[in-house]
């Protein structure tokens, strides 16, 4: 139950805080009108959540950790969406983003989606990448031969 309990805070604290508290921040007080495309900003929302708790679930069960870096998964994760990219997390995340400066019709969360995206990325080539090297070897190395950084390949 531990485990359980930190993947939650982690989703909860971190995750919800860039996907909902930090966009709530800085969108304007306004009324939401679902015409146009804004119901694409919808599916890419309810899409990007489902993703990202499909992922914490998997690090979960699978991993035996948590996205957390101080408390990553003992295995490395390669099953449900890690199959397809290897950043699942971060893609829903900006899925969840983009949804909401298209609902909201916000610049600022398009420009705070846009620098968290850049920020991700550095993170995973500096930090991220290299760890999971270093933590799993040979078989990140092949992991990541099979299976793209970004954008999803499905075989």
């Amino acid at each position: 139950m531990g485990l359980f309990l930190k993947n939650l805070a982690f989703l909860v604290f971190i995750q919800l805080t860039a996907m909902a508290y930090v966009p709530l921040f800085v969108l304007p007080r306004q009324s939401v009108s679902f015409t146009d495309c804004r119901w694409v900003g919808l599916i890419l929302l309810v899409t990007g959540a489902m993703m990202v708790m499909w992922c914490n679930w998997d690090f979960w069960r699978t991993g035996r950790g948590t996205p957390a870096p101080i408390d990553p998964p003992k295995v490395l994760v390669r099953r449900g969406l890690y199959r397809y990219t290897r950043n699942p997390i971060y893609f829903g995340v900006l899925l969840v983003l983009t949804g909401e400066s298209i609902l909201f019709a916000s610049w600022p969360i398009a420009l705070y989606a846009f620098v968290a995206g850049f920020g991700f990325n550095l993170f995973v080539m500096l930090y991220e990448e290299p760890a999971l090297k270093h933590r799993f070897g040979a078989v990140y190395d092949e992991y990541s031969r099979d299976v793209p950084r970004w954008i999803p390949r499905f075989k």
